[in-house]
């Protein structure tokens, strides 16, 4: 090639012959035919590409399926690349691939960018603060976006965590209570000189029974219930209709009655049962209190395994571990919505970096129960290959079209209505798979099916 081949382009139009002269000895002529790759997607772009004939496909890859043509340079003059003559992190945002016979003129970013900062420096100030504009408007959209997402599982976990704290709360006012009318009642039996053999009676029959004793339905607790009260009114107990469903749901009878009259005849009788049904009431509450601690101590857990608190960054982990903790903290987001699991025995552990990975599971069940809009099913399996793992992520929503599948990994690309998402999730999702645990994501969508496949390799290179 000539000089004048450079002259001829629109984008050398306004040069000088001296500054058209210093970009011709700055570059080279590279010849390329069909399929020849001449810059990847996600290298540094060290060099500046002008196309000078034939054609040049674009190509950007979305998961682990072939890379997609996204647009394809076909007018002498159009150019690619050269990023890092502005911006010292700049790379490719596409693959360039010769579509057929062509030739290109490349241009190292270093000698570019000496050229413009000579010729133009004020033009150079406005790039470089274009490229760092977009740079600080990326990360605080991405910050935006993780703030969003952290207020969101704020809210759930509180939600998630006041029902049994509240449950607690509820169970030990009653216990108070409880405790106080025991005692109340072993008083009223001292002063009545109920004896020690009696008592050792009452209670054995006491610890025979079951708080909370199964009943084929609540219509027989009702009856039961009902059964007790015209017992206990029959034989002069005044607050019967009180103590009359805490033995019903204990599984006491009539003949179990009969049996404690016996033991403690008239004087002790209404006493005697209001003690035996306020011990029932806290063992039962002591119960309660039990199950509630124990939810509340099991999501502290979910919260320590989800943000992987006080633990190295990178780790050998159970990946089915850190997607039970994910699926725990979005508990209030699911609703409804089904989940299915499928997980593989014997999955292998894997190095990564479990904090990153459960945002990614956090990501994608977050866009599976979104695009359910609250009924459907979500089934999460995982597979085990030779050298990697494998987590699967299916809805039976309504699918992607292939447009939308195509730009799904774009940074600020949604299809959400304004002010619910950013389009940063599949992205950040995208370099967290991709770039840091050098795995891969996929897409395969189709009406009532989509299906999001992470592979992750068993051991980091």
């Amino acid at each position: 090639m000539n000089i004048d081949e450079l002259r001829d382009l629109f984008l050398f139009k306004d040069l000088t012959d001296v500054q058209l002269g210093e970009v011709f000895d700055a570059g080279e002529e590279v010849p390329f035919e069909e399929r020849t790759e001449l810059f990847q997607e996600g290298a540094p772009a060290d060099d500046w590409w002008i196309l000078l004939e034939g054609q040049i496909q674009l190509l950007r890859r979305a998961g682990r399926g072939e890379p997609k043509v996204v647009r394809t340079m076909d007018r002498p003059g159009l150019w690619a690349g050269g990023f890092r003559a502005w911006d010292a992190e700049g790379s490719y945002l596409a693959t360039g691939r010769g579509a057929g016979p062509g030739r290109m003129f490349r241009v190292p970013a270093a000698e570019l960018g000496w050229m413009v900062r000579n010729w133009f420096p004020f033009a150079v100030h406005l790039i470089e603060g274009f490229f760092q504009t977009v740079r600080n408007l990326e990360a605080m959209s991405r910050q935006r976006q993780a703030l969003a997402a952290l207020g969101e599982l704020a809210a759930g976990l509180a939600h998630e965590l006041n029902n049994p704290a509240s449950a607690t709360a509820r169970a030990v006012d009653a216990l108070q209570t409880t405790g106080d009318t025991m005692l109340s009642s072993l008083t009223h039996l001292a002063e009545q000189s109920f004896l020690a053999e009696q008592f050792v009676a009452l209670d054995q029959m006491r610890r025979d029974l079951v708080p909370n004793a199964l009943v084929t339905s609540p219509l027989e607790l009702a009856d039961r219930e009902d059964v007790l009260s015209r017992w206990l009114d029959a034989h002069g107990v005044a607050d019967g209709w009180k103590i009359a469903p805490v033995l019903a749901a204990a599984g006491v009878d009539e003949q179990w009655c009969q049996r404690a009259y016996v033991v403690l005849t008239d004087e002790h009788l209404e006493a005697g049962l209001e003690w035996v049904a306020s011990a029932l009431s806290a063992q039962s509450l002591l119960s309660e209190v039990k199950e509630s601690t124990s939810r509340i101590s099991s999501l502290v857990d979910s919260i320590k395994s989800y943000t992987q608190l006080d633990r190295a960054s990178q780790q050998v982990i159970d990946v089915t571990e850190g997607i039970e903790s994910t699926l725990v903290m979005l508990r209030h987001k699911i609703g409804r919505v089904a989940i299915e699991r499928e997980f593989a025995a014997g999955l292998p552990t894997i190095e990564a970096f479990p904090a990153e990975l459960n945002q990614v599971w956090t990501n994608l069940l977050t866009n599976a129960v979104d695009a359910l809009d609250g009924s459907g099913t979500i089934r999460i399996s995982t597979a085990a290959g030779p050298d990697h793992v494998q987590v699967a992520f299916v809805d039976n929503g309504p699918g992607m079209p292939a447009e939308v599948q195509q730009r799904a990994f774009e940074p600020f690309f949604t299809t959400k209505a304004t002010g619910k998402g950013t389009g940063l999730g599949l992205d950040i999702s995208r370099r967290i798979i991709i770039d840091r645990h050098k795995g891969d994501i996929a897409i395969d969508s189709e009406p009532g099916r989509t299906a999001f496949t992470v592979t992750l390799p068993i051991t980091q290179p």
